[in-house]
């Protein structure tokens, strides 16, 4: 396979106070959360959004579904104000508890999370991705293709009227897949661009041989 970019836009966060070299003003940053401080994050952005903005109840919004997903968090700067939840399904992926703290919403992060999660679903080989808009955001979603489910089926939970949406996107080319560099696949989530701690042990002489 033809190795991914460094610039794919899940893998972006870079630690140490990133600035834009024209603006001198915090970059947005985004990676795919590897670590139980990278989780504690995700819990701690969706309390406050969902918990306490929504007084969505407790065991509603954490739901069961954490550690079958992936999770990308979204930074401005080195603070982490952003994060959405990935799970897959046989022919499709779905896109989930998008939430971003109030005070960076009049930022560019709800475009760039949004972007980084369709490609994160193209680069794992899915090409339709579903997902529940809240009523007032499938005009957001519309912005990335997201078309509503028809014929549209009634869908309330925790206090909120959600619309089915379907977004198709194009194979990503560089899409992985079965017969993909093996040393590829054992990298970590995301950054499959990257030799990793496995491929670097090959350099080792193993008293197995």
């Amino acid at each position: 396979m033809t190795r991914a970019s460094a610039s794919h836009s899940y893998n972006t966060y870079k630690k140490g106070g990133q600035r834009s070299p024209y603006t001198n003003s915090k970059e947005i940053g985004i990676k795919i959360a590897d670590c139980i401080e990278d989780l504690m994050k995700v819990f701690a952005i969706r309390s406050a959004v969902y918990l306490s903005e929504q007084d969505c109840p407790y065991e509603e919004e954490f739901d069961g579904n954490d550690f079958s997903a992936s999770h990308l968090l979204g930074y401005i700067g080195d603070e982490p104000v952003a994060c959405m939840r990935v799970r897959y399904f046989a022919d499709f992926a779905k896109l989930e508890r998008f939430a971003i703290r109030q005070a960076y919403r009049k930022s560019r992060m709800a475009f760039v999370m949004a972007k980084a999660a369709i490609e994160l679903c193209r680069m794992k080989g899915y090409t339709r991705i579903y997902g529940h808009a809240q009523d007032p955001l499938v005009s957001f979603w519309a912005r990335f293709g997201g078309k509503p489910v028809e014929p549209r089926r009634e869908l309330i939970f925790s206090d909120y009227r959600y619309t089915e949406i379907v977004i198709e996107v194009e194979p990503h080319p560089d899409a992985l897949k079965l017969d993909s560099d093996p040393y590829v696949l054992i990298r970590p989530e995301g950054q499959w661009d990257t030799p990793g701690v496995l491929d670097r042990s090959v350099t080792r002489i193993s008293s197995h041989n």
